[in-house]
């Protein structure tokens, strides 16, 4: 009724300083961590059932957030992806909540109350998941993870990537954030590259690689080269197969672009997992929101 939509509206407003504004794009990309969260417990439980009566599952969120956002489309308050993964049914056996931010840690740590299978961190996730969480996702346990890894701007590192391919238990969720990487990283004139987010974009490639894999070498009427920038699809392929071939990911769909109303990729969306069954699921709810936005 209008009446409950002014009340959520109000609600949402006393929440403002404390949870983040998301876009449509965040919007969906959680809608879509909701489906594939679902879809992904509910087979765990049945391989429990039917064959690894030991067999445990976590979730992990490398970049937690508060807990809730506020949706600029609807001005409402609307759960993050913590609260999702606590409210999916069949439930998961630990969930680790990450946040540098202390407020945001704080915040997590009230929605856990006294919960003994929640774990909030308030470090750098980097360290974090490489040193705390990662190590209990042990595949000889039969323990196996499901990790979102959302960063706020280009401060993953390809350790943790590489970590999570190698351990054969842990599937990933990726925010590739290529238009922060466009702005100050791989800008069209390399010379304007801001030389922090250059150091950065070279963590989360894992070398500097990413130069040859961003630019085209293209021959002058000097007889020199000229770097040219390749489209935003062409370098997001070319981390497709890294992670493929160098973090050792069996299983890794075309990304999900996540675009503004104005068609402005922000982020490409990654899975990657060691099945094929996680694999076409996630491509069957992708293929559900590109028919939506028509991509």
């Amino acid at each position: 009724s209008l009446r409950r939509s002014r009340l959520r509206r109000l609600h949402s407003l006393c929440y403002r300083s404390e949870h983040a504004e998301i876009g449509i794009w965040s919007e969906v990309k959680l809608a879509i961590i909701k489906k594939y969260a679902a879809a992904y417990t509910t087979i765990m439980d049945a391989q429990r059932r039917e064959k690894f009566s030991r067999m445990r599952w976590l979730y992990i969120d490398g970049y937690a957030g508060s807990g809730h956002h506020i949706s600029k489309t609807r001005n409402e308050l609307v759960e993050g992806s913590p609260l999702i993964a606590l409210n999916t049914n069949p439930p998961f056996h630990e969930y680790h909540f990450i946040d540098s931010d202390t407020g945001n840690a704080a915040e997590l740590r009230k929605e856990a109350g006294d919960r003994t299978d929640v774990f909030v961190y308030s470090d750098d996730c980097n360290d974090v998941l490489l040193t705390k969480v990662f190590p209990r996702a042990d595949y000889s346990q039969y323990r196996r993870a499901l990790c979102l890894l959302d960063p706020y701007n280009i401060n993953l590192t390809w350790q943790v990537i590489e970590a999570a391919g190698r351990a054969r238990s842990i599937e990933i969720f990726v925010n590739f954030m290529i238009m922060d990487i466009n702005r100050n990283a791989l800008r069209r004139n390399p010379s304007k590259s801001v030389r922090s987010k250059v150091d950065q974009m070279t963590r989360l490639w894992g070398d500097d690689s990413w130069l040859d894999a961003g630019y085209d070498q293209v021959p002058t009427l000097f007889d020199e080269d000229r770097p040219v920038k390749v489209s935003n699809e062409r370098f997001a392929e070319a981390f497709r197969q890294r992670l493929i071939n160098k973090a050792g990911f069996k299983c890794v769909p075309k990304p999900m672009p996540m675009k503004t109303k104005t068609n402005a990729v922000i982020y490409y969306l990654f899975f990657a997992s060691q099945k094929d069954s996680g694999m076409g699921i996630v491509n069957d709810i992708f293929n559900q929101y590109r028919t939506k936005q028509g991509l």
